[in-house]
């Protein structure tokens, strides 16, 4: 369901009606804002926008928001109609696919020209989209992956902290499992498993990004361990068949040990499990403290026919007072920097788990992965993802399931 808010504010008169000359209507300057699955936010975001016009007489604020599988679709059908959103929301890696298409405005000028702006950015998350040295969008909420763990099942299985190791992981949920319970979950969209991979040494593509480099042993024997794992109910299944909702669900019932999640699944869980609380739940970063990020940045489309409003207004999105205001109602981090070290300090007076767990977002930020700067990333994804599912499930071995996933992946770079 498409929802539109038009918000505008016209000057009541120009210099010359004031003099008593004919005015001359002008048509006010327009922007189009397109979000991604705030709809939620609908009062607070009509009030930002509108604090926005208040002081630039003329200007009109279009907001368009799209819920999660239709936002890429129409604004590739918005591009082809040459009337592109001018400010856009876009999450992960997407946004350097659309800066390959040509898609996205260059802002690297920008952000050199105003320093004291490109300062306001978390440096490891403002890198998240840049492509070919140049810097197409700016965090708007951020977060990658941390472990969540469930205190009172480990301690159940004579455990007291967090697995500090692949083989740990696997150990630990093979320890808990038993009944109704299984010992660990991960979110799979966005590539969200991928540390699962990067904390055993298998990189996807070498360092040129030209070629497939995983189809090895080691990732064959972690691939054969994970599918053993879930064979056995180690590894809850819904690891490799669920999206968002089924494998935060399950964990919010209180019967799975661990879940690799990303930052916002604590605000679902907690709401839906009574059970939590800082004796009974922990966040702990990966081991080797890999993380794949699922952050949301603003970037200006190409077409965009007021470029200099559009960055005004992604400026305006990202200062201390709008910025903080978003943080504290979304309960997100924004890489901004000074913005969330304020959000911290209130997490850490107001909710000392919260804060637990959102402080994993801004630490061993280097440890990012599971995006590659390619123009089709998500196609080379696609690639091997549904091998990989394969493996876990049962319906390949793991020799087989990278060997097809190498041609499928390697087909792909080729068409780069």
């Amino acid at each position: 369901m498409q929802r539109r808010q038009l918000l505008k504010s016209t000057a009541a008169f120009s210099a010359a009606s004031l003099l008593g000359a004919p005015a001359i209507a002008q048509a006010p300057k327009k922007i189009t804002f397109l979000t991604w699955n705030l709809v939620h936010l609908e009062s607070p975001l009509k009030g930002w926008i509108a604090g926005f016009i208040k002081s630039r007489p003329g200007v009109e604020v279009e907001w368009v928001d799209k819920k999660g599988p239709e936002l890429p679709a129409y604004y590739q059908t918005q591009l082809a109609a040459n009337t592109p959103p001018d400010v856009i929301d876009i999450q992960g890696a997407l946004g350097l696919e659309y800066a390959a298409q040509g898609a996205l405005l260059d802002l690297t000028p920008r952000l050199g020209a105003e320093a004291a702006v490109k300062a306001r950015y978390e440096p490891a998350y403002l890198s998240n989209w840049v492509f070919e040295d140049k810097n197409y969008m700016v965090p708007y909420y951020v977060s990658k992956t941390l472990l969540f763990w469930n205190k009172t099942r480990f301690k159940e299985a004579g455990l007291d902290k967090p697995p500090a190791s692949f083989d740990e992981i696997l150990s630990a949920a093979d320890r808990i499992k038993g009944g109704e319970k299984t010992g660990f979950l991960t979110l799979n969209f966005d590539w969200l498993y991928w540390p699962l991979m990067q904390m055993n040494g298998v990189d996807l593509l070498t360092p040129d990004l030209k070629k497939a480099t995983f189809n090895t042993a080691k990732a064959a024997e972690v691939m054969t361990k994970l599918a053993e794992a879930t064979k056995s109910g180690a590894i809850n299944p819904i690891s490799w068949t669920g999206r968002w909702v089924e494998p935060n669900d399950a964990f919010a019932t209180g019967n799975v040990g661990m879940l690799h999640a990303h930052a916002p699944a604590f605000f679902w869980i907690k709401g839906k499990g009574p059970w939590i609380n800082g004796d009974t739940l922990g966040a702990a970063q990966m081991p080797g403290n890999w993380a794949t990020p699922n952050s949301h940045g603003l970037g200006i489309s190409k077409g965009s026919k007021n470029p200099d409003l559009a960055w005004d207004f992604v400026k305006y999105l990202t200062d201390m007072e709008v910025a903080s205001a978003f943080a504290k109602i979304a309960s997100v981090l924004t890489g901004s920097k000074e913005v969330d070290k304020a959000s911290l300090a209130r997490f850490q007076k107001d909710d000392p788990l919260a804060f637990q767990v959102l402080s994993t977002q801004l630490e061993h930020t280097d440890k990012m992965c599971g995006n590659w700067r390619l123009g089709n990333d998500s196609r080379v994804k696609d690639g091997f993802w549904p091998e990989f599912q394969s493996a876990m499930l049962g319906r390949k071995d793991a020799k087989t399931a990278l060997s097809d996933a190498e041609r499928r992946v390697s087909r792909e770079l080729r068409r780069a």
